[in-house]
């Protein structure tokens, strides 16, 4: 699948990417992809040694809601597909916690994710597991691809193309431009919460393990396993554009915050609710309902019972 084009300067649309990553942005990738993976493979003989406690589960879970719904409700729902208006605190709050998440910049992140869904699994997508073919070796390889791969050698989607309503808000560009900034304080802040709560700096230094490097890494590989998994196995109760490969995958609900029913996300992107159907659990969808409650979030797209009704395919089988 080739992803790059160009074009003269002032003729037809805007090309889908603005050139390949710096060296700079590429070792950081490796720096923020690798070290936390490692961290999070030394996880069970870390904790098997007796090296987590109470606090450390405490301040892991509170920095992997702040960041994970950061990402589904923030730079996910909100900023890439408008299923609801923000007010400003909210919006500039939304941007930051998702900046925690350590998955790049959000104007970068949601060029990405626009491209993603105007090329769903075609030409043109940058993380498609098929892009090698139907092959069990090319869905191996399009699944590593899809999942971390495409990181490493992607050719920048365009952000003007894809996102110039963020470029044209003020404090969405500020908070692009602070990214290095929240990252460290996406490391360093589960440390000082540890060290304050535990009074020592073994606490701050196993806080930094748990709750910064081994929590960015369990939320990387959840992410992205909505692009890797959530395209190749599970339900598809839900038409889709032909070419299109989106399902739901039950497993990772809870820990994904309902980003996993991606089926329905496909077949309507803006809606505010993924999990549609009876049983699909959606913390996302739940915070968003809470957000309106108190007046932060208004003109939520929720789903309405017979636009689902319409385009409801089939029941729901497993691939």
């Amino acid at each position: 699948m080739s992803t790059s084009l160009t074009q003269p300067a002032g003729t037809g649309p805007k090309p889908l990417t603005q050139g390949p990553q710096s060296r700079g942005i590429l070792v950081a990738l490796w720096a923020f992809v690798v070290v936390p993976f490692l961290a999070l493979v030394a996880a069970a003989p870390v904790a098997w040694g007796g090296w987590l406690s109470a606090t450390d589960v405490a301040v892991a879970g509170c920095w992997y809601l702040v960041s994970g719904l950061g990402i589904t409700v923030g730079y996910h729902r909100y900023f890439t597909h408008g299923s609801f208006k923000a007010s400003r605190p909210l919006r500039i709050a939304l941007a930051v916690a998702g900046s925690f998440a350590v998955q790049g910049e959000i104007i970068q992140w949601v060029a990405d994710h626009r491209r993603h869904h105007a090329f769903a699994d075609l030409d043109g997508d940058p993380h498609s597991p098929w892009r090698y073919g139907e092959t069990v070796r090319g869905l191996v390889k399009g699944l590593f691809h899809a999942h971390v791969g495409w990181l490493f050698g992607r050719e920048l989607s365009n952000r003007a193309r894809f996102a110039p309503d963020l470029l044209a808000d003020r404090d969405t560009r500020r908070v692009d431009r602070l990214f290095p900034l929240l990252v460290v304080v996406s490391l360093l802040g589960p440390a000082a919460m540890g060290g304050l709560l535990t009074w020592s700096w073994s606490g701050a230094l196993s806080a930094l393990f748990w709750g910064g490097l081994v929590r960015i890494s369990l939320l990387h590989h959840v992410t992205w396993s909505i692009n890797s998994i959530c395209h190749v196995y599970g339900e598809r109760p839900f038409a889709m554009r032909p070419g299109d490969r989106a399902s739901n995958f039950w497993p990772l609900a809870l820990l994904s915050f309902g980003e996993s029913w991606h089926n329905l996300h496909h077949a309507d992107p803006t809606s505010a609710r993924h999990g549609v159907l009876r049983g699909q659990v959606d913390v996302s969808a739940r915070v968003i309902w809470l957000l309106e409650r108190v007046g932060a979030a208004r003109d939520v797209r929720w789903p309405k019972p017979e636009r689902i009704a319409a385009k409801l395919a089939r029941p729901a089988e497993p691939r």
